[in-house]
């Protein structure tokens, strides 16, 4: 369907709407709040036309509107039709002014309870408040009756994840889970994110692309645990293994009226799995005595309002969810799967870029990964091979697919080229794709699921003659990148306040980035994991950083039409031993386990300090002696080679 036929379809339902709609507000999200989702739940994708994983689509009677972030702005640029306007979020008002402002005295907004949390539902109801405007919770989703060719529902098999690779068992969670409900006054609580679903279970599961995760919820309480998924996904083995961890597996769709029964105190009441236990044989199903509240707990900044609003709200307490911050202080077990699957996945970046630079000197006549001297372009390129950016992502993913525990990707690749690496989270297509350049930077992020760990890389290289400027912007998001990895800082310190280091070498040129400095990492769980971010934005000062948290360092910066640098690790928030202790608070510092060299080419020696330039060194040695057990003995010498001392 073109885009004018989308919308007039929506338009006329939208009039024919009890009460009609004036608006309606078509999000990113699917009824769990991800980030990302299944093909069939990509509603706002399928109106726009726009692609990237954040933004928010309004449709008036006469208008259309997208919001979304600086990562996206040239990509939405590129992929919305004249029918739509882009609004930038930062520089534009936000979707709820906008609509306060521009839409008429009472009028009604339509959305989709399932795909909204409670917390935007309830700020967009404040504010419309003030012009007798209302939030209208649609009965059906009209974008379902719109998209005709809809992607079908699959049914995707719900795995165990085995105790070798979570490090604690499903009743040590539910055991402490319970022990804070009781400390909270809680008799129970709703998850509705996929990830912490998962955590909580370990389960894992193949309903989001790059994301291992089920379509799931589950309620917990004092004596029970509910599963609520399409049956047909799970196994009799599966089954069994909830039976035998006092979780009760029922339809993905009871959880509403579940919702209902758990405001009663009736929910208990239904279950046939273990209720009633409170000995140490409940498998960590109840912790005792029935705990005396009526409160139930929801994150109301991912419970969806659709079964917020079958509560009483008078006795909801709304917290963040505990598994939030449970899930990201990572266990023993854990940081060493995470550490193992960066080394393997650290030699398959580098077996890459071995492949890479051979194939640029051999089809492009290429200077290569280590020389600096002009190419000639792709006249050099008579035969009919080319490398383009996704024939080249196959081939990386083709490296991990090799390695002991490979799942899947973890994110689609970023393969880009010139230009393109401008755009943040470019996203290449077989059909539109660039063919790669001797003569421009080349950036790919990247990463996979592996059972043991979730990883995530940035490299950017250059296999030609890199200008003045281009290395003196990477050495610039170099030396950030530095700067954040080496910090100590004090036991409380937040994201929000170390989103700067990586920034200042940049700002000293008047050069910055739109996107965030780091992001937590889950444990063959979603590449992307609050509730803690180094980042300028204002949720970065929720959660302090704290030790055994994984976090990305990824400063970049990006000229529209040009180039893009980005320069991506994994690190582990550890204890730092400081000489004093100040204030006895204890400090920490951060531990690399992403393993794969910069170009020493692309860095401009004059600006790097001799502390950095120590750094670097000592960071190559590191990657060397890690990664050669893994590679060939071709491989080897080209990274000897990529990891010689600089600065000597």
């Amino acid at each position: 369907m073109a885009a004018a036929e989308i919308l007039a379809s929506l338009r006329s339902l939208m009039s024919a709407h009890s009460p009609p709609l004036d608006a309606l507000v078509v999000p990113s999200e699917d009824y769990h709040q991800s980030e990302y989702v299944s093909a069939r739940d990509k509603r706002r994708e399928f109106v726009s036309g726009f692609t990237g994983s954040a933004g928010l689509a309004l449709i008036t009677m006469t208008d259309a509107r997208l919001w979304t972030d600086g990562r996206y702005f040239l990509q939405a640029t590129q992929q919305l039709s004249q029918d739509w306007t882009l609004m930038r979020l930062g520089e534009d008002p936000p979707v709820d002014t906008w609509m306060a402002d521009n839409l008429p005295v009472e009028a009604a907004i339509g959305v989709d309870p399932w795909c909204v949390s409670v917390d935007t539902a309830q700020k967009w109801e404040r504010l419309f408040a003030n012009k007798k405007q209302k939030l209208v919770q649609t009965a059906t989703n009209l974008v379902d009756e719109v998209w005709k060719s809809r992607p079908p529902l699959e049914i995707n098999p719900v795995a165990v994840h085995p105790l070798e690779f979570t490090g604690r068992s499903v009743a040590d969670k539910l055991s402490d889970l319970r022990k804070t409900l009781k400390t909270k006054k809680a008799r129970g609580i709703i998850f509705t994110t996929l990830d912490e679903v998962a955590w909580l279970y370990n389960v894992r599961g193949t309903d989001v692309s790059y994301c291992p995760v089920v379509h799931a919820f589950a309620i917990v309480t004092s004596g029970s645990a509910f599963f609520y998924v399409d049956k047909r996904k799970v196994s009799k083995e599966v089954s069994s293994y909830m039976e035998e961890n006092g979780i009760e597996v029922r339809d993905y769709t009871a959880v509403i009226s579940d919702v209902v029964l758990l405001a009663s105190d009736e929910l208990d009441s239904t279950s046939t799995v273990n209720h009633g236990k409170t000995d140490s044989t409940s498998n960590g199903t109840a912790e005792g005595e029935k705990i005396d509240s009526d409160r139930i707990w929801v994150d109301s900044g991912s419970c969806c309002y659709a079964l917020y609003s079958k509560l009483n709200p008078e006795k909801v307490l709304m917290q963040q969810s505990p598994l939030a911050l449970a899930k990201a202080l990572k266990n023993p077990v854990e940081l060493d799967g995470l550490k193992k699957a960066h080394i393997r996945d650290g030699a398959a970046v580098v077996q890459y870029l071995v492949w890479l630079d051979k194939q640029m000197q051999d089809i492009y006549g290429a200077s290569g990964y280590f020389l600096e001297g002009q190419s000639t372009n792709k006249q050099n390129n008579s035969g009919s091979v080319k490398l383009t950016e996704v024939t080249v992502s196959d081939k990386l993913e083709g490296f991990r697919a090799s390695k002991e525990h490979f799942k899947g990707l973890s994110f689609p690749t970023i393969s880009s080229v010139g230009p393109n690496a401008a755009i943040i989270h470019y996203s290449p297509q077989a059909d539109t794709c660039a063919e790669l350049d001797p003569d421009s930077i080349y950036l790919f992020d990247s990463g996979a699921q592996y059972l043991d760990g979730t990883t995530d890389i940035t490299r950017t290289v250059h296999f030609g003659k890199p200008s003045a400027h281009e290395k003196a912007c990477y050495t610039s998001v170099l030396k950030g990148h530095i700067a954040l990895g080496n910090a100590r800082f004090p036991n409380g310190t937040n994201g929000h306040a170390l989103d700067i280091l990586a920034r200042i070498p940049l700002w000293k040129y008047g050069l910055d980035y739109r996107h965030g400095t780091g992001h937590g990492i889950g444990s063959y769980l979603n590449v992307h994991e609050g509730p803690h971010l180094i980042s300028f934005r204002p949720q970065a000062r929720n959660v302090p950083i704290q030790a055994s948290m994984t976090v990305t360092d990824e400063p970049g910066y990006y000229e529209d039409g040009n180039f893009g640098i980005r320069l991506e690790n994994v690190l582990i928030v550890k204890e730092a031993d400081t000489k004093f202790n100040f204030g006895d608070k204890g400090y920490l510092s951060f531990e690399h386990i992403t393993w794969a060299p910069y170009q020493k080419k692309l860095i401009d020696l004059s600006l790097l300090s001799p502390e950095e330039v120590d750094w670097v060194n000592t960071y190559h040695s590191s990657c060397r002696d890690i990664l050669a057990p893994h590679l060939d003995e071709h491989e080897k010498a080209w990274l000897k080679k990529a990891t010689e001392p600089i600065g000597a």
